[in-house]
């Protein structure tokens, strides 16, 4: 079965969570049910951008391949082709991890 092609629109971007680490630095281990959601992704797909008030399109800094950090509660959750990923605009992302 082909991957379905997702094209998010204006300063929307498409983000994988990036799954936390398994165990504390102490070497306990978190249970699924304690852990809280990671606040990292990459991002797999990115809009063309905004457009000001006169229509100029104003494109996005952020490239497909980007590890960045976003909010606890930015996004909106989606299944695509069964994995679960996130739409949120470019103003939820607070950085690139370099």
């Amino acid at each position: 079965m082909a991957k379905t092609k997702f094209r998010p629109l204006h300063d929307r971007v498409v983000v994988k969570r990036i799954d936390a680490e398994e165990k504390t630095k102490g070497g306990i281990i978190i249970p699924d049910s304690a852990k809280e959601k990671p606040s990292e992704g990459q991002v797999i797909a990115v809009g063309p951008g905004g457009r000001d008030e006169s229509g100029k399109l104003i494109p996005i800094d952020i490239k497909t391949g980007d590890r960045v950090l976003f909010g606890k509660w930015s996004g909106t959750e989606i299944k695509l082709d069964g994995e679960d990923l996130l739409i949120m605009k470019e103003s939820d992302i607070m950085g690139v991890v370099g």
